[in-house]
């Protein structure tokens, strides 16, 4: 019984890499999904339903469960996932994704493309620094997908 979180930015593929994952047999929670998040005005956007989230952690008992995500406070639950997953990618590559993805109409306006350059100057170092691992996501799904996996097993 193992708890994974992948996070990164988006584009960089967290939904479709649990979508796949879930295809396999693994639990997964995609916290973008209502009810897991909430806008917070106080932190200036959204953050997990920590109520919501422990539940979610104490009750798992099951195969491998990967939570996705990338919230401010998600740092608080870091001690709960065996394994943090980063996932990451340049940015014209999230650019390029996001503009042709059709499940997702974040970052399709200027201002949300804006602000997806900021969190990648700003957010993903801070990522990179308390992650378990690294996974370049500009590689095919199936690769990401497959050493998720690994990570999950171990």
């Amino acid at each position: 019984m193992r708890r994974v979180l992948v996070t990164g930015m988006s584009g960089t593929g967290k939904s479709t890499a649990l979508v796949e994952l879930q295809r396999r047999g693994f639990q997964v929670v995609d916290t973008d999904d209502p009810p897991w998040s909430e806008w917070s005005d106080a932190d200036g956007g959204y953050v997990w339903r920590e109520n919501l989230i422990v539940e979610l952690l104490d009750g798992h008992g099951g195969p491998t469960l990967f939570v996705s995500g990338t919230v401010s406070n998600q740092g608080r639950f870091y001690p709960r996932f065996d394994a943090v997953v980063l996932l990451s990618a340049p940015a014209d590559v999230l650019l390029q994704r996001i503009e042709t993805r059709t499940t997702n109409d974040y970052g399709k306006k200027a201002g949300d493309r804006e602000l997806i350059l900021q969190h990648l100057a700003e957010v993903e170092p801070l990522l990179r620094a308390t992650c378990t691992h690294e996974i370049d996501a500009t590689q095919p799904i199936g690769d990401v997908v497959a050493q998720l996996a690994e990570i999950g097993r171990n």
